[in-house]
């Protein structure tokens, strides 16, 4: 594997891990209040619009982490709507 790719998995990594407390910490309190709607809905829709494009590019290091952060945006966004 090329330092490239690994480049690219290394910045993946760190969007993913970048998600994973407030996942967390709404998961555990219940409570998105703070949380801006229209942020998260157009961070999905980004993270969909990269995974499209990683697929089309056939270049896992941007597929993988746009689809793992865009799982973990959709679980924020469901708790959105279902602890309001």
């Amino acid at each position: 594997m090329d330092y490239i790719r690994l480049l690219g998995f290394a910045a993946g990594a760190v969007g993913v891990i970048s998600f994973v407390p407030q996942a967390v910490k709404v998961l555990r309190t219940r409570s998105t209040h703070d949380l801006s709607l229209p942020s998260y809905l157009m961070m999905a829709a980004g993270s969909t619009l990269w995974a499209a494009y990683g697929f089309l590019q056939d270049d896992l290091p941007i597929i993988l982490p746009n689809v793992v952060i865009l799982v973990l945006q959709l679980t924020i966004l469901w708790a959105k709507f279902r602890f309001h």
